[in-house]
């Protein structure tokens, strides 16, 4: 930051420098030659940046020698003003990738997205409205730009490459979702981001039906095939239209302040042993306890009151997002008084 406000201020001198060589270039025209203010300016500028335009009038012998002094006086000026600009905007990169990086340095439990087409804008838009840490990877230079205009957290890069994983903090990340252009290129992310993180929640797209098995082997713990899901979600619209409203509402934070979230079950929780009926979820949370997700991989729909939590149990509930928080928290300590 130190280094950005003297190159400002370097900036600054130089121009102050640029516009004191055009008036003395002006000044002395007038009283060497005796020209016009106009006649002397235009002079002053064809001569400092040698653009090689005819004199607008003969020189005199003294004309000519001011002349050559303000040709060298005006490239050095120049010269100088394009070097400190120069060397502004090279700082002002070099800094705001640092400070990028130090900030992903300091995340843990953030996603990874990797690749920025239109599906990556729609998760990295849907992660942003969620309020949720996340580090996009692109290495397409306009993608780029264009991710600097929109303020998320980039690194610039092949999301292949094991060093670029590394420098979005895959080690810490929570889940990596690979939505690259290829579906080799997604084979490779997920095959490195697996032998990275063993414990990464990895979500990959698929286009071949050929590529969701190597998807698999790979390490991915879903595939998403985009045409089978868009094909499956409009099926559903044109026979269950107001199912698939109300799993959007619950699907997104912004409508109707209304949530569906899954509450893992720590060992320390305060909930473990008891029965529905016993904790504080439906009588002071009004929170519905729509299915549990236990260890063994299934699930228990419509769980009753005399229900038991087990550690490691994932309850699938819908609330109030301030309800379902404090219930977060109970998951994982204990019932607050």
């Amino acid at each position: 930051m130190k280094n950005s406000r003297e190159s400002l201020k370097h900036i600054r001198i130089s121009i102050l420098l640029v516009v004191l060589v055009l008036i003395t270039g002006t000044v002395g025209y007038i009283l060497i030659e005796g020209w016009n203010l106009i006649d002397s300016f235009y002079m002053t500028v064809i001569s400092i940046t040698t653009t090689g335009f005819a004199e607008v009038n003969p020189l005199s012998a003294t004309g000519k020698i001011f002349t050559a002094f303000l040709i060298v006086l005006g490239l050095t000026t120049i010269g100088y003003t394009l070097g400190r600009f120069t060397q502004y905007f090279v700082e002002e990169y070099i800094f705001r990738r640092r400070r990028m990086k130090e900030r992903i340095k300091k995340l843990k439990d953030h996603y990874i997205v990797c690749g920025f087409g239109r599906m990556g804008k729609q998760i990295c838009k849907e992660l942003a409205e969620s309020d949720i840490d996340f580090v996009v990877i692109e290495n397409n230079p306009e993608k780029i730009e264009e991710l600097k205009d929109s303020g998320y957290l980039l690194i610039e890069g092949d999301a292949t490459d094991d060093e670029i994983l590394r420098e979005a903090g895959i080690e810490r990340a929570k889940g990596l979702v690979s939505v690259v252009d290829k579906d080799a290129d997604n084979v490779f992310v997920t095959l490195s981001a697996r032998g990275l993180n063993d414990k990464i929640l990895i979500v990959t797209r698929a286009i071949s039906e050929n590529t969701e098995k190597k998807l698999y082997k790979a390490g991915a713990n879903r595939v998403i095939k985009p045409y089978e899901l868009g094909g499956h979600r409009m099926v559903q619209m044109l026979l269950r239209p107001y199912v698939v409203d109300f799993i959007d509402i619950i699907g997104r934070r912004a409508s109707y302040n209304l949530v569906m979230e899954e509450i893992p079950i720590r060992e320390k929780s305060s909930l473990v042993g008891l029965t529905l009926s016993q904790t504080p979820i439906r009588k002071e949370l009004n929170i519905i306890v729509v299915a549990i997700y236990s260890p063994d991989g299934k699930f228990h729909y419509n769980p009753g009151p005399n229900t038991h939590i087990q550690v490691e149990d994932t309850l699938i509930v819908i609330g109030e997002e301030k309800n379902i928080e404090k219930l977060k928290e109970i998951a994982s300590s204990g019932i607050q008084e």
